[in-house]
């Protein structure tokens, strides 16, 4: 049996001018290890000065710490206990842990979306994408064009999530702005949100930079630098901005992985989030299986060309490459399955990525840094990532792991066929029919 006692039963004397702070902790529970600890070193109880900040500025009401938030707490050599609120979306509001290890978030900027789920996640993700295509300049979203700027959709979407939410918005350009900026454009972000809830997400770049951007933007909008042939300083932009910006005191969602060969090196930057990206991924393997398999039973060469021409669609060839060897494309593709694992229980769900990052962190020394899976569709993507969190090998890091998705993607997995056989009879009863 556990035995618990609450910091109000230490019967301490709260430092003059705290004590409205300090009633915000005196509920919480203490082991009978720590209460006896306490008890011997400590006369007065208060709070440091970070605790008073986080309570004024998210006007949290009397009697209460804020979601998102971890207390800690602390014995200083004047014998005070002072208490501390750690930023950790792990928790819940007066230091209680959130129902569970897995953490949910929801990729929209649409707060009418939002709203309705709001007091269950622990982060939203949004990127130039969500908030301008599906909701500012989409009139069915942004019904009557009531918002009309990010800064606007951002504020909204701040005052409905709360304190205990981290909220990762992407730099709209992260190849023509230089370091101060994107510094002014993260600072304006930290304006909006806090520097408690945001997170700046980062992009790779890959061989894209400041140069040839436009060649996405214009014409046939296709890359002439083959993705897996950039130069080192291309290729290492996202990781530098990274490290900048968290050497000026932001956190980083480290965004775009989509290999999980790309996660060693990401770690590097110290990311508070790295990422595995599912969907578009686990659907070109199937179909660059499909054509592999198809050509090695027919030996039909037109066959590598439908296969070269998905490939050079899907960016795995740069333009320029249209009349790249079939038998060099072919093996390429090969490749790419391997290294997936593709015909393996590792790889064949597309979760491969997922168990190689879980087994990185791991390894880490970076406690607070954690793995969103996102990017997920169909009707076995969220099955298979539930059953992989809740397996003995995965089981243990599913504190580590957010899982993301669109909030009308996560609902459909709330709900089964029965709940409507079983709310027609209860229904049907409490209406008194026959």
């Amino acid at each position: 049996m556990n035995i618990y006692s609450k910091i109000r039963n230490l019967n301490l004397k709260p430092v003059p001018g705290e004590e409205e702070y300090t009633s915000r902790i005196e509920n919480l529970n203490l082991s009978l290890e720590e209460f006896r600890s306490v008890h011997s070193v400590a006369e007065y109880i208060g709070v440091t000065p970070e605790f008073k900040r986080v309570i004024d500025y998210f006007h949290v009401p009397a009697g209460e710490t804020p979601s998102g938030f971890e207390i800690e707490l602390e014995v200083s050599a004047d014998r005070v206990l002072r208490a501390n609120l750690r930023r950790n979306i792990s928790y819940d509001k007066n230091g209680q842990k959130r129902p569970t290890n897995l953490l949910f978030s929801a990729d929209s900027a649409n707060p009418y979306e939002v709203a309705p789920v709001a007091k269950l996640l622990s982060n939203l993700t949004c990127n130039p994408g969500i908030i301008y295509d599906l909701f500012i300049n989409n009139p069915k979203a942004n019904v009557g064009g009531v918002y009309k700027t990010r800064d606007e959709v951002l504020a909204e979407i701040g005052r409905i999530l709360g304190p205990g939410c981290d909220i990762s918005v992407e730099l709209n350009d992260p190849f023509n702005k230089s370091d101060s900026e994107i510094l002014e454009e993260a600072a304006r972000f930290r304006e909006l949100l806090s520097e408690y809830r945001v997170v700046i997400k980062v992009p790779h770049t890959g061989p894209v930079n400041k140069e040839n951007v436009q060649q996405l933007l214009s014409g046939d909008k296709r890359l002439n630098a083959r993705y897996d042939d950039p130069s080192v300083t291309d290729a290492f932009r996202g990781h530098n901005l990274a490290l900048m910006l968290r050497e000026h005191g932001y956190r980083v969602n480290f965004t775009l992985m989509f290999e999980p060969a790309q996660t060693a090196l990401a770690l590097q930057a110290r990311p508070y989030f790295i990422n595995s990206f599912i969907r578009h991924r686990l659907v070109q393997s199937k179909q660059m299986a499909r054509l592999v398999q198809l050509y090695h039973g027919t030996g039909d060469r037109t066959v590598l060309e439908q296969l070269r021409g998905y490939m050079l669609e899907k960016d795995y060839l740069a333009a320029g490459e249209e009349d790249a060897d079939l038998l060099r494309v072919l093996a390429k593709a090969e490749t790419l399955l391997d290294q997936r694992s593709f015909y393996t229980d590792q790889g064949s769900d597309g979760l491969d990525g997922i168990r190689h990052n879980l087994r990185l962190l791991r390894q880490t020394n970076m406690d607070d840094t954690r793995l969103i899976i996102c990017s997920m569709e169909g009707d076995y993507n969220y099955y298979d990532i539930d059953r992989l969190l809740a397996s003995d090998e995965y089981g243990d890091m599913a504190h580590r792991v957010v899982l993301t998705a669109e909030p009308k993607y996560l609902a459909r997995f709330s709900s089964a066929n029965q709940v409507v056989s079983y709310q027609r009879r209860f229904m049907n009863a409490a209406n008194g029919a026959q």
